[in-house]
């Protein structure tokens, strides 16, 4: 039986993709390289500092990733601070009440920093539905391993066979699969060129996924 969901956050709670794609641009140009579109997307789901030491080895750059992280994180609370575009994703606080209202245990699994985290938490009162929040940026390994998905589930209470993830990139899903976890694939317009073949179920409107859709979905696997 589900008892718990886990939620990514970026690209399924909030549309911050545009804003950690600007912030990014700006590092990549304040520290003089050129990433294309493809290695960028590569990254998706992926905590800053991995990311951030792969630019460093892939570019021979002689700063340290932890500068990389630090100026990447400037630019980005300046454009949460000032950029008023940015909001929660159509229907996610609907479907984040009626699994509440329902029931169900909720959990964040994020590889945002923990700041990040708790700034979005704050700005859209969202602290109120959640058991627990997972930083991807404070643990050991970064999606697409799954660590950050079997302490979520361990947060939660529940174990992984009554729990339930939501994802919007390739390195989520197959996280949330490597934990052996009931993965949805939201196909967010927000993440380009990311692969939901291993999720359980693909969605592209979080209506097809409340709580008695997701009961029964859940059932049927």
């Amino acid at each position: 039986m589900l008892k718990a969901v886990i939620f990514d956050m970026d690209g399924v709670i909030v549309d911050s993709e545009p804003l950690h794609r600007k912030a990014y641009r700006e590092m990549f140009e304040e520290v003089g390289i050129e990433v294309s579109d493809s290695l960028y997307e590569s990254y998706t789901g992926q905590a800053t500092l991995p990311i951030c030491q792969h630019l460093c080895q892939h570019f021979n750059l002689t700063e340290k990733p932890e500068t990389l992280v630090a100026l990447k994180r400037k630019h980005f609370k300046y454009l949460f601070d000032n950029d008023d575009s940015f909001k929660l994703i159509d229907g996610v606080l609907d479907l984040i009440k009626d699994y509440y209202h329902n029931g169900l245990t909720l959990v964040l699994g994020s590889s945002a920093s923990m700041p990040n985290i708790e700034r979005i938490f704050d700005r859209f009162d969202l602290n109120q539905y959640f058991k627990a929040k997972l930083s991807g940026a404070d643990l050991e390994q970064s999606k697409p391993h799954p660590e950050i998905f079997i302490k979520a589930a361990q947060a939660s209470g529940f174990s992984a066979k009554e729990c339930m993830v939501i994802e919007d990139s390739t390195n989520g899903i197959e996280a949330a699969k490597a934990a052996n976890i009931f993965c949805i694939g939201y196909n967010s317009k927000h993440s380009k060129n990311q692969d939901y073949s291993k999720a359980n179920k693909v969605i592209n409107d979080f209506k097809d996924i409340h709580f008695k859709q997701s009961i029964q979905l859940f059932m049927s696997f």
